[in-house]
């Protein structure tokens, strides 16, 4: 997939996404290992889009498993077409059941979900088991079936094993603390709020057209932000939404009234905004 680090630095800028030297040696070691690779961080930090950017540089089919409580094996392995089984087995009344029912467990019968549809892909395929933290800890069980071996059991069908293996990216917010079985099985990458000099590409990147003097302006702003005691510190996603947003304001500078009638751009709780306002020093930045 890659042919050095410096290769996944480069392939990766060209779709928009721009990695540190730690973000693209690990995702480089995963590809040449065939390992998982878990990323844990704080919510809008690139964890998500690092798999798109991967699936796109790599020219592969991204399938997506978006965890959230609740989320059981129909939902991310497979299921059957009840419904179709049923109109089979009223079609065939004359039928033993030992026919219909070789014929209804069969593969027209069958709707794959996105963990079997990535194990049975034979084209290049990466895996995102997005927000793994918010499953429930039974999931992991299934997962480290699937990470281990590549192969997940169809009892009605047998075991399918994958013939070319996908490229997994598992993400977590850090809600709950995963399983050491499951770690164990992957590449570990944490990705974090970036340096400024890469926030700062980050924004001329995605926002062009924005002032270089206001881009520095809204990379130390948000710096400052980070540092503040905040229920929910600014993203990177945040911080590009707020260059958009100055930009679209027609804003030349970084005033009181500018932060103060657009902070809900960057901060999403009333606290924060509160905090914000009494305690950002914009002379001091």
């Amino acid at each position: 997939m890659f042919t050095s680090v410096d290769d996944v630095s480069a392939r990766l800028a060209e779709t928009g996404y721009l990695a540190s030297p730690a973000v693209a040696t690990t995702v480089f070691l995963a590809a040449r290992l065939g390992k998982p690779l878990l990323v844990e961080g704080p919510a809008g930090v690139g964890k998500t889009e690092l798999a798109k950017a991967v699936a796109q540089v790599a020219g592969a089919r991204l399938v997506r498993l978006q965890c959230y409580e609740g989320v059981d094996e129909s939902r991310a392995l497979y299921e059957w077409n009840h419904a179709k089984q049923l109109l089979r087995i009223s079609a065939g009344r004359d039928e033993s059941w030992d026919e219909t029912r070789t014929d209804i467990f069969s593969e027209e019968f069958l709707l794959p979900r996105p963990l079997l549809t990535a194990i049975r892909g034979e084209e290049p395929t990466v895996l995102l088991i997005d927000e793994t933290d918010k499953a429930d800890v039974e999931m992991e069980g299934l997962l480290l079936e699937v990470l281990s071996d590549f192969q997940i059991t169809v009892p009605e069908l047998g075991t399918v094993t994958a013939t070319r293996r996908p490229f997994v990216v598992l993400t977590s917010n850090a809600g709950r603390e995963l399983s050491e079985a499951l770690r164990r099985r992957c590449l570990f990458l944490h990705i974090g709020f970036p340096e400024e000099e890469l926030e700062r590409r980050i924004v001329r990147l995605k926002v062009p057209a924005l002032p270089e003097a206001l881009t520095e302006s809204v990379v130390r702003v948000v710096g400052a932000l980070r540092a503040m005691d905040l229920r929910k510190a600014p993203s990177v996603a945040e911080t590009v939404d707020w260059a958009r947003t100055l930009l679209a304001l027609g804003a030349d500078t970084l005033d009181e009234t500018v932060v103060r009638d657009s902070l809900g751009v960057i901060l999403k709780h009333q606290e924060d905004i509160q905090k914000a306002a009494a305690k950002l020093d914009l002379d001091a930045l």
